[in-house]
């Protein structure tokens, strides 16, 4: 008897093991399910990312590793721009509290501007970093390996071009100076340059002036490692060359910054992917529709220019950003205690009286005839103005005392008009009037009877 007991016993346990591990692989499965839904929710295709990369893929590294960075601080990007824009003071930059990729990227303003006024594209990017940091590497070197091939990115006095295997780095020449380099996408990376049959790289990629390099230019690429490194100051090549004009100061250079922070809520943010579809310079056929249905966006319509508006007005003034529902950019301390512009010399308030019309013209007296008594002439009856309803006066009306301006004007002009006419004359053969008499019955003294 306790042979089949001990089987029965045996074949349960049996049975709850399996259909513990049969849940357990089912949420495994779904939970690995789930990672790769969200994995894949902003996935870019390597033809996509190349689109994407192409406008800063020729950037030198030590400015690439801070743009990737901070284009997943998108709103920092954008306070920042705005803040730029209206103070333009790059020694107090240190003391915002925007994360230390983004006041890197701010001590270059025209790449800051670039980003702020794509913002969009900026937040691809941003949500490109976070979602695929390896491939957007990836991307970057295939295309410099495309300038390279064409003959366009070469070594001279504002970067050093480096083949390192299998990778491309570019490295500031100059030990004290940056150059962002100008370039067109749509001809860097597919159309070999020449000038009469000579190469010449100069009319393909152009330079402005140079731009200081200081302490916050504290992280680099690991090609290799497919990462940003934080080198705080220590190494050979550019960093070796640069370290001695380099004014140390532990905002940069910090051990809280050997990981190099992003913000992964970036990918939140809403895309109007319609104005991606404008970065087709490598590939010609490549559109972001896919992205758009994948991250259930529906994409806007892109709006026009206003031609009008741009030719007429100043679309750099900082005072267009004032009211964009953004906070109001901290103002530095050198700039806070300057005493506010004087106040606009103001005009006289415009009067809130009312004209009064002028009065209409008395008639003439006609003439008196001889032998006949004058006719007396009698004012025309008018009718009285209407009253007009108006409702009851309060604290913010302007007449609180309920009169019609209008009403008392009509009477005014006719009492005017019966003051104004002339008294008639007696006639010959009438009677004299009997002077007035006092309250004692004699007439008054001074006048005949």
């Amino acid at each position: 008897m306790r042979k089949p007991a001990v089987l029965l016993v045996i074949y349960f346990a049996t049975v709850g093991v399996l259909l513990g591990l049969g849940a357990s692989s089912k949420n495994l499965l779904g939970t690995v399910t789930a990672q790769a839904q969200e994995s894949s929710s902003a996935e870019f295709s390597p033809d996509q990312l190349d689109n994407l990369l192409a406008p800063i893929a020729l950037y030198p590294d030590p400015l690439l590793a801070q743009v990737l960075p901070a284009a997943t601080f998108v709103d920092q990007v954008d306070e920042a721009a705005r803040w730029m824009r209206a103070y333009n003071n790059t020694n107090a930059i240190d003391d915002q509290p925007w994360d230390v990729s983004v006041k890197a990227v701010a001590h270059y303003p025209s790449v800051l501007y670039m980003m702020s006024d794509q913002i969009d594209w900026t937040t691809s990017l941003g949500q490109a970093y976070v979602y695929q940091s390896t491939d957007v590497m990836t991307s970057i070197q295939r295309l410099r390996a495309l300038a390279y091939s064409a003959g366009n990115l070469v070594s001279n006095q504002q970067q050093q071009v480096i083949v390192d295997g299998n990778y491309i780095r570019i490295d500031p020449f100059q030990p004290q100076f940056i150059y962002v380099p100008t370039y067109d996408p749509n001809v860097v990376y597919v159309r070999r340059s020449s000038l009469f049959g000579i190469l010449n790289p100069a009319s393909i990629i152009s330079f402005g002036t140079g731009l200081a390099i200081g302490a916050w230019l504290n992280s680099d690429y690991d090609w290799a490692g497919h990462r940003i490194y934080y080198h705080g100051w220590q190494g050979g090549g550019w960093i070796a060359r640069s370290r001695p004009n380099i004014h140390i100061t532990n905002v940069y250079v910090n051990n809280n910054y050997r990981n190099i922070q992003i913000n992964r809520n970036v990918v939140s943010q809403k895309v109007n992917y319609n104005n991606l579809n404008r970065y087709s310079s490598v590939h010609r056929d490549v559109n972001y529709n896919n992205v758009a249905r994948t991250n259930k966006v529906t994409p806007a319509s892109p709006s026009a220019s206003n031609k009008i508006i741009r030719r007429n007005v100043d679309v750099t003034d900082p005072r267009i950003d004032t009211y964009r529902g953004h906070r109001p950019a901290q103002q530095p301390v050198a700039l806070a205690n300057k005493p506010p512009p004087p106040a606009a010399p103001t005009g006289p308030a415009p009067s809130t009286r009312r004209e009064e019309r002028p009065p209409a013209p008395q008639p003439k007296p006609a003439p008196v005839q001889q032998g006949k008594p004058p006719e007396v002439a009698r004012p025309v009856p008018q009718q009285a103005p209407r009253e007009v309803q108006r409702p009851a006066s309060s604290v913010f009306a302007r007449n609180s005392s309920g009169l019609d301006p209008r009403a008392a004007s009509a009477r005014g002009q006719v009492s005017r008009q019966r003051a104004n006419q002339p008294a008639p004359r007696p006639p010959a053969n009438a009677p004299k009037p009997a002077a007035p008499e006092n309250r004692s019955g004699r007439a008054q003294p001074g006048k005949r009877p």
